[in-house]
């Protein structure tokens, strides 16, 4: 990669991933791309370049592409999983027009492209643990339909036109920089933000549903090194399971308890969030992944624990 053009970069993950790309290739080299109302700020605007590219619109795309010398596309425009169940036409319109927008541009104008899928994207038929690299993917909600959909559609591009399509499957993602937003796994990064202010904890997902999780910035070195990775390695491209740690809500908030003595937990299960969770893995089996381009999670529950309770702690001033 020499060239970056982040889709979606104010984003959960883009946000994190656009500073990332930007300590590793420079930031005159990362472009930050943005759709209106979700405009960059801060550091995120300052350190490098930001283009209004809405993945609808296919011409922003190529534009950008063009305007940069793009030659890798980080596409992360997606709704969330429980924001896609209430709005189904957006979330296809996003997760499935929006790739086909990019992957287009891609085989027009060369470039590599990311789009990451989910453990969303196997649904209740597929083995609950050890869930395998390749099995059935038959998911019941929209954001896993758009996920498996999408690992087709790159397949497709990179075997009929040899577009450079590459991903991971995310387990949800845990974060101290970016508030949640609508992620059925988004209750791990909730209960920290609870923990350091002293707030009791009302957890949406029931007791004993374990589902795959991982820290940003684990899930930051994957994005960036499945790109990197020797193609001659890979037997697979889209989409790769990779795994960290996988808990219910119990394991987590026995966790936090060894540092904050005084948290308190209570469940109020969210019927929509609980139904996704039981529908997805238990616990991702990523041997593929360390086979054919070297992952190694860095960091599992207790290390992730005690730096998320450092920064939240700094960053609420506690």
């Amino acid at each position: 990669m020499k060239n970056v053009l982040v889709i979606g970069s104010t984003g959960q993950i883009g946000s994190e991933l656009t500073m990332k790309l930007r300590g590793i290739y420079g930031n005159g080299n990362v472009v930050a791309g943005y759709i209106k109302g979700a405009e960059p700020k801060g550091e995120l605007l300052e350190s490098g370049p930001a283009e209004l590219v809405d993945i609808t619109n296919a011409e922003q795309i190529a534009d950008a592409v063009r305007k940069y010398k793009v030659d890798t596309i980080y596409n992360l425009a997606a709704l969330l999983s429980a924001v896609a169940e209430a709005k189904p036409l957006l979330a296809w319109k996003i997760g499935i027009g929006g790739l086909m927008n990019t992957l287009e541009v891609a085989r027009e104008l060369k470039c590599a492209v990311f789009t990451p899928s989910s453990i969303g994207s196997f649904g209740p038929n597929a083995p609950k643990d050890g869930t395998p690299q390749d099995t059935i993917q038959q998911p019941r909600t929209m954001y896993g339909v758009t996920k498996v959909s999408g690992e087709l559609l790159s397949n497709y591009y990179a075997l009929k036109f040899g577009v450079d399509t590459r991903s991971v499957r995310f387990p949800g993602l845990i974060s101290y920089v970016t508030p949640p937003g609508g992620g059925t796994t988004d209750y791990a990064v909730d209960i920290y933000y609870s923990a350091v202010k002293g707030e009791k904890f009302i957890c949406p997902i029931q007791k004993g549903t374990f589902m795959d999780m991982m820290y940003m910035p684990d899930a930051l070195r994957a994005a960036i090194e499945i790109m990197e990775a020797n193609p001659e390695r890979l037997v697979h491209r889209n989409s790769f399971n990779i795994a960290s740690m996988s808990f219910d809500p119990e394991i987590i908030y026995n966790k936090i308890k060894e540092y904050v003595p005084d948290f308190e937990m209570v469940y109020e299960v969210d019927p929509l969030r609980q139904g996704i969770a039981e529908s997805w893995p238990n616990r991702l089996d990523d041997t593929c992944a360390r086979m054919e381009w070297d992952w190694k999670p860095e960091y599992d529950l207790d290390a992730m624990t005690r730096d998320m309770l450092e920064k939240l702690r700094i960053k609420f001033g506690k």
